[in-house]
């Protein structure tokens, strides 16, 4: 069987290939040969995801005609990949893209720092912000109030509280997407949510196609579920998704499910419009894959002009296609575990099935404060004060790591809550090693993609402001140093710093 989950056509990699900048050479640098360049290019575009991990390369002669070089010079090239460890090939079964052996992903990076342990460590893992106040304490105020008549009965719901199914399926309502309560079943968060989905229709071996780069926790999900992640590259800079390559992967690797977020991607932060959202859902109704739309980014535009486009399920009026997940995790806070699904009534129904083998229902406390807040209009509130402190914290951090690291390369997205940055060339898994050193938690690129892609990127998320967005840049360039002097030096432990 072969081991590649997708194809490169000689013309696509030609393309990727011509829009690598070239970098000047220093004064009395020789250029390498011309295989070395076309080593040297293919595995960058492997450790930047844009070819994904386990994609079928074009034929020599194929890509030899593509370049308009000599089939010797390709050969040349992919057998240094081989030695390397960024090729394999297999008689009959062609050559594959892949990472060199030795090189797990990055275990650390994401998981919340203790308490104790954010006076001395500045924490950019996390792509969260604290608690809002006052509606966090008015709405557990509130469910208290509602939760008497609750504490009479046994407590189970595993379709969610009634009351707040409605509401959820009111507010897509308002958004123009007629939804009945039955097309609603609330979960622990939105990892809750995509893990009952995954368990669903997507059993072990399954192939499960992902964005590239995609979100890290997600990701890890779908592996210890047993999924077969085939991984999509995303368009360049801010523009969403690359329809054409997504209808490809579809169609020849016809995966199960389809994982995506339109809305403020993480971690790229960019925002597919109507027109792509449009055409994803047709493709994937054609292959026969379930499109899963991620919306927890969906209410964090930063700019007053952002037009939003519409729900990616409304484009599948019939219901067969998409299912949507949101959350009032990343909108309103954390620690407020609800998430949920909104998907046609028999999926519905056999979700709410399974769950009786996983966490019988999400908690009815937690409950009734997400319906406080969607009832008295504290949510929107509450995301209004979210959005401008998310705004706040993403230009003072940006203008923090231009100024510190001019190098550093992105695009400043116009909503979400993180910055997806290009090092400079310098390794995001030896940044994230010597972040810790210094005193700043960030997560390497690895984390995001698919068996090691996007080495040379790290994530920023808008967590910090101020003079810790100041001191986080200050400790990240400190970082980058230490890379760039392989790892000498002494590494100057962290100062404490009080926010």
């Amino acid at each position: 069987m072969a081991q590649w989950t997708s194809a490169v056509g000689a013309g696509q990699l030609a393309r990727l290939l011509g829009s690598q900048q070239d970098r000047p050479a220093g004064p009395g640098t020789r250029r390498p040969p011309a295989y070395r360049a076309l080593a040297d290019g293919i595995r960058l575009l492997v450790l930047e995801g844009r070819v994904p991990v386990a994609a079928r390369l074009p034929a020599e002669r194929e890509l030899a005609l593509a370049l308009t070089v000599s089939r010797t010079t390709v050969a040349a090239a992919y057998e240094a990949l081989r030695a390397e460890g960024f090729l394999e090939s297999r008689r009959g079964a062609g050559s594959w893209t892949a990472v060199p052996a030795g090189n797990p992903l990055p275990a650390r990076g994401l998981e919340p720092l203790p308490p104790e342990a954010l006076g001395s460590v500045i924490d950019l893992g996390c792509a969260a912000l604290p608690a809002p106040e006052p509606w966090l304490t008015r709405a557990v105020q509130g469910a208290l109030e509602e939760l008497p008549p609750y504490a009479h009965t046994h407590g189970d719901y595993p379709a969610g509280l009634p009351a707040l199914r409605a509401m959820i399926a009111e507010r897509y309502t308002a958004r123009g997407i007629p939804t009945m309560p039955e097309q609603i079943m609330v979960t622990t968060g939105a990892m809750g949510a995509i893990d009952a989905i995954c368990h669903l229709f997507g059993g072990r071996g399954e192939r499960i196609a992902v964005e590239s780069p995609s979100y890290a926790n997600i990701l890890q999900l779908m592996r210890e579920a047993g999924a077969r992640l085939v991984p999509v590259a995303m368009a360049e800079g801010l523009t969403g998704w690359d329809v054409d390559r997504w209808r490809q992967v579809l169609r020849d690797a016809a995966p199960r499910i389809a994982y995506v977020v339109a809305d403020f991607h993480n971690p790229t932060g960019a925002l597919a419009d109507d027109d792509q959202r449009r055409r994803l859902v047709d493709a994937a109704r054609s292959a026969g894959t379930v499109l899963v739309a991620d919306e927890t980014m969906s209410e964090l535009w930063l700019e007053d002009d952002v037009e939003m486009p519409r729900p990616v399920c409304a484009f599948d009026p019939a219901g067969s296609t998409v299912v949507t997940v949101g959350s009032a995790s990343k909108a309103f806070w954390a620690g407020m575990r609800i998430g949920w699904v909104r998907a046609a009534p028999d999926v519905i129904r056999s979700l709410v099935a399974a769950r009786a083998y996983a966490d019988l229902g999400t908690p009815v406390l937690e409950q009734l404060a997400v319906h406080w807040l969607f009832s008295t209009g504290g949510w929107e509130q509450a995301v209004s004060v979210r959005r401008d402190q998310a705004r706040q914290n993403r230009d003072e951090l940006v203008a923090a790591v231009r100024r510190e690291l001019p190098g550093w390369e992105f695009e400043v997205p116009r909503g979400g809550l993180t910055l997806w940055v290009r090092t400079g060339g310098l390794s995001g898994s030896r940044l994230a090693e010597a972040g810790e050193r210094v005193g700043v938690r960030v997560p390497s690129g690895p984390r995001f993609g698919v068996d090691g892609a996007f080495e040379g990127y790290v994530r920023l998320p808008f967590t910090v402001g101020g003079a810790v967005a100041e001191e986080a840049a200050v400790r990240l360039a400190a970082a980058a140093r230490l890379v760039e002097n392989g790892g000498a030096g002494s590494g100057e432990a962290p100062r404490t710093f009080v926010a």
